[in-house]
């Protein structure tokens, strides 16, 4: 199967046997029952729930803890280690083959990194599991076993959010966390094997639409990737209750300090904060308006309904 990508491990300057993803600038021909387009419409009050959970909310304004983040990291480790387990178990099921990239997506080793970084080397005797992620675990075990078509919907919703949001979060923990610019304990949004956020998203997208799926199963994922987005508040809401009992370690730094260029890669980081009332992110939104003119009507309709993406990627 022709997964348009090149095989030339050289271009990532990082494994062998990397990819390089090959993809037009052009944007392809989407339907409203195109797969990708129901996960995206289905899901946005999900999206919206998830994003004004007060830890998600606390986070984008770089007021994150070190305890939490560290078990934040812990809990994501549980959860890549049980979704990549069964895509590894089902990766020559006909829905799950097109859209198995280990090399370019699968996480849990990232992880691992980073909490040998947090915790030390004795770090797997540290690392407790959560009631909250152990319940997450056990519907993706149960779904990799009995109903691996559901694994797009986790794989997905996953995947994509730690291509998108995800690459903000990232320099939000760093900042606020001051943690070293060479990476250590941020390895988990770091895609060495892939050169292109954006094409390889486009090729994602397009694997799934592809996917040969009648009506009622492509409902089905997207029901899924709801109940995904459950699972994730749970263990928000989880974190949350840790954060009420743990020592202040100090905050870091706040919104104002993400740069343009980040928001330029994540529009709807500033349209809801602009929608908050906040003068810094309206001016910017502002500009953004300026420099993208082609952009100006979905944004606005963003601040409209103060909906963003932004927590696409948050666990």
């Amino acid at each position: 199967m022709d997964n348009n990508l090149t095989s030339e491990p050289k271009s990532n300057g990082v494994k062998k046997g990397g990819a390089r993803i090959i993809v037009d600038d052009d944007d392809e021909d989407l339907s409203p029952t195109d797969l990708s387009e129901m996960l995206a419409e289905g899901t946005k009050e999900a999206h919206d729930r998830a994003e004004n959970c007060q830890f998600v909310k606390d986070f984008l304004r770089g007021r994150i803890l070190r305890e939490l983040f560290k078990k934040g990291t812990t809990a994501l480790y549980f959860v890549y280690s049980a979704m990549e387990e069964e895509i590894e178990k089902n990766k020559d099921h006909a829905h799950i083959a097109p859209i198995y990239f280990p090399t370019e997506l699968h996480r849990r080793e990232a992880l691992a990194r980073d909490l040998e970084y947090f915790y030390g080397e004795d770090w797997k005797n540290q690392i407790r599991l959560s009631a909250g992620t152990k319940t997450y675990m056990d519907r993706i075990h149960e779904v990799g076993k009995e109903d691996p078509v559901l694994l797009v919907a986790h794989s997905y919703t996953r995947y994509m959010g730690d291509l998108s949001g995800g690459q903000i979060l990232k320099k939000v923990a760093q900042r606020a966390l001051k943690l070293p610019r060479t990476g250590e304990g941020l390895n988990f949004y770091q895609f060495e094997g892939i050169t292109s956020h954006r094409g390889f998203k486009q090729l994602y997208r397009s694997r799934i639409n592809e996917l040969e799926l009648d009506m009622e199963t492509k409902q089905r994922i997207v029901d899924e990737s709801n109940r995904t987005f459950g699972f994730n508040m749970m263990v928000f809401s989880e974190l949350e209750g840790i954060g009420n009992t743990v020592q202040e370690e100090g905050f870091g730094h706040s919104h104002a300090e993400v740069n343009q260029d980040d928001i330029n890669k994540c529009p709807y980081y500033a349209t809801k904060m602009a929608a908050t009332g906040n003068p810094t992110y309206a001016l910017q939104l502002a500009k953004m308006f300026v420099g993208h003119l082609p952009c100006q009507a979905a944004l606005a309709a963003c601040v409209a309904l103060f909906a963003g993406f932004t927590a696409w990627y948050l666990l």
